[in-house]
């Protein structure tokens, strides 16, 4: 990934948080990641560490349509995904996500619902999901752009992130085509 890749999605997520009124935090912690893909503009996101406390965090992520943050799990952290402008698609699977015609339980806005693994929910603005450790999960803007949060448990982004594809990673490697816009978690 570019630095250029990077300065423009810093640039697009912070006039699109303005433009909806989100105040961000003094001196930002800034992460941009294209999961080592190399197609920011089809597997990308912008996220930013608003809280990192040993039992919690708190995440705010942008991201555009289509733009998904591919199927993954975790053996630690417990998460809601919140949808807090746009739409958000979450598809979720329980266990690897060849594993289809399972129904689960799933806490979606607060309420247990029965789901089928596979499924994709529809999340509006304000609409939340409870993943759970061992959910596979990816979501990705049904809208043209989306802000969405993330509260969880403690955050290891090191080691406790499971993707599906083993080409993928959470940290991209950057080449500096130009001078950074923000320090990233990774730099």
């Amino acid at each position: 990934m570019k630095r250029s890749e990077v300065n423009k999605a810093v640039r697009d997520s912070k006039i699109f948080f303005e433009n909806n009124h989100w105040v961000l935090p003094p001196e930002p912690k800034w992460d941009v990641t294209d999961f080592g893909l190399g197609d920011l503009l089809n597997y990308g996101l912008v996220l930013i560490n608003l809280a990192e406390e040993s039992e919690y965090c708190e995440k705010l992520m942008y991201a555009t349509r289509n733009q998904k943050t591919p199927a993954h799990t975790h053996k630690k952290k417990k998460e809601d995904i919140i949808c807090r402008n746009g739409i958000l698609i979450v598809q979720v699977w329980k266990g690897l996500p060849d594993l289809r015609d399972e129904v689960f339980e799933l806490k979606v806005n607060g309420q247990n619902r029965q789901v089928r693994s596979g499924e994709k929910l529809k999340l509006m603005s304000g609409e939340r999901v409870t993943l759970t450790p061992g959910i596979y999960h990816e979501f990705y803007p049904e809208s043209e752009e989306c802000i969405i949060s993330e509260v969880s448990t403690a955050n290891d982004d090191l080691h406790d992130n499971f993707f599906v594809s083993k080409d993928i990673g959470r940290f991209s490697s950057i080449e500096e085509d130009e001078p950074p816009l923000v320090d990233l978690v990774s730099d």
